[in-house]
């Protein structure tokens, strides 16, 4: 791959994407998103904002422990706490890097800063020298870039670039460029910064009006070499430009963009299915690459042209971005050889205990169904195997309801292998479950979402339950999923998968409070 001609992939799904209203990631869950991030070939992960929170800190240093490979970035205001946290935290990685801020439009000096331009730029080349002391690799952002007076921009880049950056970030942080006016935008700042070669002109766009990938390839077309994007689009308001449309608009164009990225374009499908369960935020099915109907011909025209010749109707293959048309089929008769390969081939590489749990779960399956998808393993693994330490477990569910009764749910639970029982009555069958499931753990908790969705096709479909809860008395949501051709009892274990990350955090909370006097005493 030539230097000349590669787009740097900056993946910004944990910090930007995680500030999506609603979206709450554990460490466990953004170490999985991390991984898999790995494997599809980002060359920046931005790991998360250490300053905000102890567990955005110790989530990112996680990650720079644990995702060799890659560049492991933090984000920092631009204050010498901020970047001595951020250090504190990616030091670790095999390829740090320091990503500081600050803004640099009037309305933000006026209103948000109160500060004079001359104290934003000070501001600026202090921050990037603090950084310079940590790492080589410093990234400055100039938020609200595209609203500043393009000189005063153009000298606070310059300013940046002298103290070191190594990367200059022009975002569209309000999403209201268009594509003609932003890639002028870059175009001029190439012109106007007499040492921009010394640096790497990343951009950043919001989707507010729709154009983030619009706009980031007309940036792309004017010099920048680096686009900051998350997986399925997902982030603040409206959303970042997407990952998944930005890398294939390129591949799928290369003869007018002539440019290459590193990314594994048959792990995004996957990538794209991850951050959905672990996120809980759905993709609408009309969603461009990754949506269920992006490769989907109803029209009798569409149709016919495609079975003739895929290239009239489809100019990308399904296949390119990791979506196997043709899955290999299993059945109650495949032996555990055959699993282990086939998780291989999707990505899975398992331990032996991991390995067992997952053809036990996966011959349970197969006793309810004649065949068994490749989707149907993947669900198997996020929800069953790749889980948090569970308290918790589903021994069994009995349910009475009809139109002329009252929903009742009787259910045992393993707590640490001990069962326990209860009932409940509910206003349905799900409400019944999830009263029982209230009076057992002792933890109330206002349900703030449930969707309910199939994994595959056909009367024997896996359905998919996910939830978003709330523990009375606190601000944090979880979110828990659940699977099974039963969905009522893919509803409990979805309830139960949330409860599970409620006690886990608890626990950890706990853990930390008592190791913390032990180590002020150091």
């Amino acid at each position: 791959m030539s230097e000349s001609n590669k787009i740097y992939i900056f993946d910004t799904t944990l910090r930007d994407g995680e500030q999506s209203p609603g979206v709450s990631l554990n460490n466990h869950e953004k170490l999985d998103i991390a991984r898999q991030l790995q494997k599809l070939g980002v060359d920046i992960i931005e790991a998360g904002f250490p300053m905000a929170s102890q567990g955005d800190f110790e989530a990112v240093k996680t990650i720079a422990e644990n995702v060799k490979g890659v560049t492991i970035c933090g984000l920092s205001r631009a204050a010498f706490n901020d970047i001595d946290r951020a250090w504190e935290a990616i030091k670790v990685a095999d390829q740090p890097r320091i990503h500081t801020f600050i803004a640099t439009s009037d309305i933000h000096l006026q209103y948000k800063l109160r500060m004079t331009r001359q104290q934003v730029i000070e501001a600026a080349v202090a921050a990037v020298k603090h950084a310079k002391k940590y790492t080589s690799d410093v990234e400055f952002s100039a938020e609200d870039a595209f609203r500043s007076e393009l000189d005063f921009l153009c000298q606070v880049l310059e300013a940046a670039i002298d103290a070191g950056a190594t990367t200059v970030n022009i975002p569209d942080t309000v999403g209201y460029a268009t594509p003609a006016e932003f890639g002028q935008f870059i175009k001029e700042i190439r012109e106007k910064v007499p040492n921009i070669h010394k640096a790497r002109i990343s951009v950043h766009c919001h989707n507010d009006l729709g154009l983030a990938v619009a706009n980031s390839l007309a940036a792309v077309a004017n010099g920048a070499t680096q686009v900051e994007c998350t997986i399925n689009g997902i982030g603040e308001r409206a959303g970042n430009a997407a990952l998944e449309e930005v890398v294939m608009a390129l591949y799928t164009r290369k003869s007018l963009f002539n440019k290459t990225t590193g990314i594994n374009t048959r792990e995004i499908y996957r990538t794209s299915r991850l951050v959905t369960n672990l996120t809980g935020m759905k993709i609408q099915p009309n969603k461009a690459v990754v949506g269920k109907n992006a490769f989907a011909h109803e029209s009798g025209i569409h149709q016919d042209g495609v079975l003739k010749e895929r290239s009239t109707y489809e100019i990308m293959n399904p296949e390119l971005i990791g979506l196997n048309v043709n899955n290999i089929v299993l059945g109650k008769h495949s032996g555990r050889h055959a699993i282990r390969d086939r998780l291989a081939e999707l990505g899975y590489v398992l331990d032996d205990s991991e390995l067992n749990k997952a053809f036990e779960k996966f011959k349970n399956l197969a006793d309810k169904k004649k065949e068994v998808t490749d989707e149907d393993l993947v669900a198997l693994v996020e929800e069953e195997i790749r889980s948090i330490p569970a308290t918790y477990e589903l021994e069994y569910l009995h349910i009475s309801s009809g139109t002329r009764v009252i929903p009742t749910a009787t259910i045992s639970l393993s707590k640490n292998g001990e069962p326990v029982e209860d009932a409940a009555c509910g206003d349905g069958p799900v409400d019944a479950i999830y009263k029982a499931v209230e009076k057992i753990t002792g933890l109330n908790c206002t349900l703030l979402l449930y969707n309910l969705s199939a994994v595959t096709g056909g009367k024997d479909a896996l359905g998919e339950v996910t939830v978003k809860i709330r523990p009375n008395g606190s601000a944090k949501t979880y979110l828990g999923r659940g699977v099974s051709t039963d969905v009522l009892e893919a509803s409990a274990k979805a309830y139960i998968n949330a409860v599970n990350k409620v006690v886990y955090d608890k626990m950890q909370a706990a853990e930390e409070a008592v190791a913390l006097p032990k180590k002020e005493g150091v």
